[in-house]
């Protein structure tokens, strides 16, 4: 249900109408007793209407547009004037101007008495805007008058003078009510907005937030289950390789012997067949680069011993050709120990031994 709340009007003091689901109405005094929704309405001679075309992109367009026209239409400082904009689904909008006092002032009284309305609606744009004319109703003591373009208090001699000879429709009760419905549930112009918009209090739904609780632990378990799916593939991929690895590795052992670490005993038979330290060949071949390297020089002799040392018999032309050697040696990544060249017949002889690193 809806509440109509009347706020104080000359010697009328606060008046209620209430709508029921079932189209009935109830009428009081006071402040309405109950939960119910309650839409408070603006006593007519303290709001003033003006219709104008206005800007539909967006409200704050709309105000500032609706501002200028007030400026230019009063002579109080539009900074004291609080000015709100409806919409009637017609060309022209209404735009009521209230003094941002007074305003704060019904908000300030109805909160003392516990009340903070959805809405704020002027009196005469409880009525229905006719198609030509005037309509005229009495609603909860207060008597309106409503034109195209007006709206205002029904005060004899005034409403004579701005209704002149224009045709004035008195409202019948029950097509009234089911329009004061209407207005209760959507109003055409609210006053609350801008700086005395509806504070909205912000609840938590726990219905929703356990809704997304379930829903992050079930993105959690999927993450966590795709995680131990790839980690059981490479593990298993893994146990594969490792697998075809040793297998591989059986290959290059001897027949029948026993398998006990593949890694160590194709180490040791490489070893065995390469020889110790950097092996034979590659010793011999890193011996033969650097004298060819180093011209002048010559091998007499070689000798490769069971720790993997490489003992080298060296000729030369001149006395610094062994010097050359042993340092080009030592650039390929040998240990030189030379020992004593002499020279006899015009050839320079004696050994060196090359180690690995």
């Amino acid at each position: 249900m809806t509440t109509l709340l009347f706020l104080p009007s000359a010697d009328l003091g606060l008046r209620w109408l209430r709508f029921a689901d079932d189209d009935s109405v109830l009428a009081g005094q006071g402040v309405p007793i109950g939960d119910d929704a309650v839409v408070a309405v603006a006593p007519p001679e303290s709001v003033t209407l003006h219709w104008a075309t206005l800007p539909v992109r967006s409200p704050a367009q709309a105000v500032a547009a609706a501002r200028l026209l007030v400026a230019e239409a009063t002579a109080t400082p539009v900074a004291e004037l609080h000015v709100a904009v409806g919409d009637e689904g017609e060309g022209d909008r209404p735009i009521a101007v209230v003094d941002r006092g007074v305003m704060a002032g019904w908000l300030a009284d109805l909160a003392v008495q516990g009340v903070d309305p959805i809405a704020m609606v002027p009196a005469p744009l409880l009525l229905p805007r006719p198609e030509d004319g005037y309509v005229r109703a009495e609603i909860a003591g207060l008597p309106l008058i409503r034109g195209r373009a007006t709206g205002f208090a029904d005060e004899g001699m005034v409403t004579d003078l701005v209704v002149g000879d224009a045709p004035v429709e008195l409202l019948d009760d029950l097509l009234l009510d089911g329009w004061l419905a209407r207005v209760a549930a959507a109003p055409p112009l609210d006053l609350r907005q801008g700086p005395f918009a509806r504070r909205r209090r912000i609840g938590i739904d726990w219905a929703h937030v356990r809704r997304l609780a379930v829903m992050a632990a079930a993105v959690l378990l999927v993450t966590l289950a795709i995680d131990l799916v790839r980690i059981g593939k490479y593990s298993f991929g893994a146990d594969a390789l490792e697998a075809r690895a040793e297998a591989l590795g059986r290959t290059g052992l001897a027949r029948g012997e026993t398998v006990t670490d593949v890694d160590r005993q194709l180490t040791e038979r490489l070893n065995a067949v390469r020889g110790p330290g950097l092996g034979f060949t590659t010793t011999v071949a890193a011996a033969y680069a650097a004298v060819r390297a180093t011209p002048g020089t010559e091998l007499t002799g070689l000798d490769f011993q069971a720790n993997g040392d490489l003992r080298l018999s060296v000729a030369a032309a001149r006395e610094s050709l062994p010097t050359d050697l042993k340092r080009s040696l030592e650039r390929a990544g040998f240990t030189v120990n030379a020992g004593t060249f002499q020279s006899a017949n015009g050839r320079v002889t004696g050994e060196m031994t090359v180690t690995r690193r």
